[in-house]
């Protein structure tokens, strides 16, 4: 069992209390700020992407969440992955009831995830924060890109019970729907089924037709055999799977998805086994483990033969969310490295003040703030599709896929870049920045590598769906409505924009050119977030700022660089000043530098 584990108090980063010892040389960090009210952009961007009704009535939400992630939560995290769970194979007769111990921290965060906020009930039912009916999209993630700011681990407990809930109601028959629903939407800990989804086997990962997990009808009851290799949320009260029934053809065609209950309705634990937890290099949080099926019941969800494709739309949801999360570390990693530059001081000048640290903290800051952009479209897209858009369920198709694949990749060198800025104690697990770094790295490995998203987003979005193109006529909207900014500029954006579609459809349609489609993947994503963010900066109530961020995609992702040439970079420093400074800037001043 976890032992007694105190909690510091919450340090007030903006604060300077007297100090008569050599702590006085040590950076700050970000313990007790807000995280909504020191994030401009999130602020900027949540009333030009939800309702003015909807933006009134969650204001003070993200407020209150802003404070716990900087605050209760940032502490909580910390204590929590420092004690991870634990695995009890028996209880002290001896049976094999097996459970997991968890800190009391977790449990406690757990009561803010789905207890306080109904993460996984928000965009399901009214009720949650007070709301009458369910919250969109944009809200939903949000508050997850806020919370991840603090912690990582339970984000993937709440996603997947969010995600578990859409595929039975969507897809489950009506018995299934009665039988598990009112559970899994219930606001109250003690009665909350949560969820979670078991794909992964030893044969078969990122190659899902090599699931060898066997399913028999015996007695009208669907019984599970086989062994389930990386399980996250290990102990959830519900899995949703995929096996093969008896007799079934091979491959993917062959597979059917399940809802597997950890208890059965007499109140008997299932007959399938936590075999062992998983020694990971992060989300240390979280109970990932290995699960011995032994003729487990469960359930079938939908059609027989159609399980990897309703399951998909599970996965298309947690990649979402997994860009979400990409975008709330990076932006956790920003905050960081902003408090540390500001309030270090080496060879007699505060180190933000010296340009080569200028330039990498803009290192940090730009893809930050594409990924924050790509994923309010794309929530946005979500919301518009839901309510019956024709092409939102398109660009919904192909942003997800592209959120995912380089948000998760660029959080790997944000993180490290952030560590850096904070010097060697970075790497001390005192200090935030060491899990920063082994959570980015789960990013690029859940719900499909790097590889798997760019060759979906180009052999199959691209190559067989075209929406790409609906992606394309989406964003030469925004430009034609930010009309503000120079026309040079968005000329500019508009040829790179073409070049990405006409080079990603290229690569599409040569069987010979998988080599580059995550060259061409890459592209896409950068056109599109250039384009969001010169257009969410044209708009009256947003920070200009954010057009200046598009000039340093279009400068550093979307044009040929001399490796060999000195930069001339006058428009590039009077950049720089304006995005680290604190003075408001005006688009007129901006404009200036998109054109120069």
């Amino acid at each position: 069992m976890h032992g007694p584990q105190s909690i510091r108090p919450i340090e007030d980063a903006t604060a300077e209390p007297e100090r008569t010892d050599g702590a006085a040389h040590i950076a700050r960090d970000c313990a007790g700020l807000n995280f909504y009210e020191i994030d401009r952009g999130l602020r900027d961007l949540l009333p030009l992407y939800l309702s003015e009704a909807d933006y009134r009535q969650l204001a003070p939400h993200f407020h209150r969440l802003g404070h716990l992630a900087g605050g209760r939560l940032d502490e909580l995290a910390r204590i929590a992955d420092q004690n991870p769970p634990v695995l009890h194979a028996r209880d002290r007769f001896g049976r094999d009831e097996d459970w997991i111990d968890y800190h009391p921290a977790y449990r406690e965060m757990e009561g803010i995830a789905f207890g306080d906020f109904q993460f996984h009930a928000m965009s399901h039912r009214g009720g949650a924060l007070g709301a009458g009916q369910p919250l969109p999209a944009v809200a939903k993630y949000a508050f997850q890109y806020l919370f991840v700011q603090a912690e990582f681990g339970l984000m993937c407990p709440i996603s997947v019970t969010d995600t578990s809930i859409h595929l039975i109601r969507k897809f489950g028959s009506a018995e299934l729907k009665d039988y598990l629903l009112p559970k899994m939407l219930s606001g109250e800990i003690a009665t909350l089924w949560k969820g979670t989804q078991f794909m992964t086997e030893r044969a078969g990962g990122s190659d899902v037709g090599a699931i060898e997990t066997v399913a028999r009808l015996q007695d009208g009851v669907w019984r599970l055999t086989g062994d389930k290799w990386f399980c996250s949320h290990a102990d959830a009260d519900v899995a949703l799977l995929l096996a093969r029934p008896e007799g079934a053809s091979a491959g993917t065609k062959g597979l059917a998805l399940f809802a597997l209950p950890r208890r059965l309705k007499d109140g008997q634990r299932n007959t399938y086994k936590i075999v062992r937890l998983k020694d990971k290099l992060g989300t240390r949080s979280m109970a990932s483990g290995e699960i011995r099926l032994e003729g487990a019941v469960a359930y079938l969800v939908g059609d027989k033969d159609r399980g990897l494709k309703q399951m998909m739309e599970q996965v298309n949801l947690s990649r979402l969310s997994h860009g979400v999360r990409a975008a709330a570390m990076m932006r956790r990693c920003v905050n960081e490295a902003m408090v540390s530059a500001q309030t270090r001081t080496a060879f007699g000048e505060t180190i933000v003040n010296y340009p080569l640290l200028r330039r990498q903290l803009l290192k940090l800051i730009v893809p930050t703030e594409q990924a924050l952009s790509m994923a309010m479209f794309a929530a946005s897209s979500m919301d518009r599709a839901n309510a019956g858009a024709a092409d939102a369920q398109s660009l919904l198709r192909i942003l997800t896929p592209l959120l995912k694949f380089r948000a998760c990749r660029d959080n790997i060198p944000v993180a490290t870049g952030s560590m850096e800025v904070r010097g060697g104690n970075g790497y001390i697990e005192e200090w935030v920045n060491a899990r920063l770094v082994r959570d980015a790295h789960i990013g690029v490995l859940w719900e499909g590598t790097s590889n798997i998203n760019a060759l979906d987003i180009i052999q199959r979005a691209v190559g067989k769906s075209g929406t790409h193109r609906i992606l394309g006529a989406a964003l030469k909207r925004r430009l034609d409505e930010a009309a503000s900014l120079p026309k040079g500029f968005r000329d500019r954006l508009t040829l790179a924009l073409e070049r990405a579609l006409a080079f990603a459809e290229q690569v599409a349609a040569e069987p010979d050119a998988e080599a580059s489609a995550r060259l061409a993947a890459s592209a896409l994503y950068h056109a599109t977030s250039a384009i969001l963010l010169a257009w969410e900066g044209s708009q009256p109530a947003v920070d200009p700022r954010r057009t200046l961020l598009a000039r340093f995609v279009l400068e550093h992702r979307l044009t040929a660089q001399d490796p060999l040439a000195l930069a001339s970079g006058d428009w590039e420093r009077e950049a720089t000043d304006i995005v680290l400074g604190q003075e408001p800037a005006s688009l007129t001043r901006v404009a200036t530098l998109l054109d120069s």
